[in-house]
């Protein structure tokens, strides 16, 4: 006969992604601001998807006396998810607990790690979707711009929003709501003289020192999102290679979902197999991470293991705009 499970799920040491945003500020992971998740009953699933061309199809709509109204159809196109398990595991040994309790608290500590490399993982693989080269492809979907924006005085942010806006709107038929960049795009972005000369007749805000909300204002975006998450490159054992999670080569115009009904057109979610019930706490705008311990005698200790279930799927290319060239390399 099987054996139950020992599993223990740890609801203190879980987490959804605002309720340990102390320790993932200073990372700045902006996951799923970009694919903003929805939680689902199943793990995989095809979903139904009125395609842009009947939404935007136009007709004539007259009647003639004694006539039928027009009527149109259309047929369903279709994306699929399947999400999958991600997790990692940290062991508590019995006597390194017993060396170091009194200079740590060894079980949060192991948790945050045990959390931090599934979230980290998450963000890679946002970002590695999100700047698919093969996604976007050819002029409609992608554009280097000439004057990378490093170069302060020759580059025109303003008008290489404006272009990568009109593509979008050319796309799909609506405004993107987003830029996405790094941290270091954001800081040449408020330096370049096409945004400060703007900035500094406003009224609004000082030049030296330029806000997120007039940058987004002058760029005419309702938000910037700014990633300041990074990794380390380097395999084990050798020297760190720090790089930044969102690297500098590309940015994103997109319009991204602010709400949680998953039927808001937008440039792709991230599905989360709510399956796991209490024990994956969060919301459609969570990131959910299970936290468990459990014993294991042959070491002598207990693990702590982190993981949720979950895909990531680009619906809508169309709604969004990649920029290449952002600054230099």
């Amino acid at each position: 006969m099987a054996m139950p499970s020992s599993t223990i799920t740890r609801y203190e040491l879980g987490a959804t992604f605002n309720e340990f945003d102390l320790a993932m500020s200073r990372k700045k992971f902006i996951g799923p601001k970009v694919l903003r998740p929805v939680m689902v009953g199943v793990q995989a699933a095809d979903v139904g998807k009125i395609p842009i061309e009947a939404l935007l199809l136009t007709r004539k709509d007259d009647r003639a006396p004694g006539a039928g109204y027009r009527r149109g159809d259309f047929e369903f196109s279709k994306y699929s998810y399947a999400t999958d398990e991600h997790g990692w595991e940290e062991t508590l040994d019995d006597r390194k607990l017993a060396i170091y309790r009194d200079i740590l608290n060894a079980e949060q500590i192991h948790a945050q790690r045990a959390m931090d490399f599934v979230m980290r993982n998450y963000e890679i693989a946002v970002a590695a979707a999100v700047y698919n080269t093969t996604t976007w492809t050819g002029a409609a979907l992608t554009t280097d711009i000439t004057h990378e924006w490093d170069d302060h005085t020759n580059a025109v942010p303003v008008d290489n929003i404006e272009a990568a806006r009109l593509k979008v709107i050319e796309g799909c038929g609506m405004e993107p709501n987003a830029l996405i960049c790094n941290r270091k795009q954001a800081f040449h972005l408020g330096q370049c003289a096409n945004i400060v000369d703007r900035i500094k007749y406003s009224g609004k805000d000082d030049p030296k020192k330029i806000p997120l909300a007039a940058l987004a204002e002058c760029l005419q975006v309702d938000m910037i999102i700014v990633a300041g998450g990074y990794k380390n490159t380097a395999k084990e054992g050798q020297d760190v290679s720090i790089s930044t999670v969102w690297g500098d080569e590309n940015m994103m115009l997109a319009k991204v979902a602010t709400g949680d009904d998953p039927q808001e057109p937008c440039i792709g979610r991230t599905f989360m197999w709510s399956g796991d019930g209490p024990g994956a706490p969060g919301s459609d705008e969570e990131i959910a991470v299970v936290v468990e311990e459990y014993r294991e005698e042959a070491r002598r200790g207990g693990i702590i293991r982190a993981r949720n279930d979950r895909d990531l799927v680009i619906m809508y290319p169309q709604c969004g705009h990649l920029i290449g060239n952002a600054i230099e390399i």
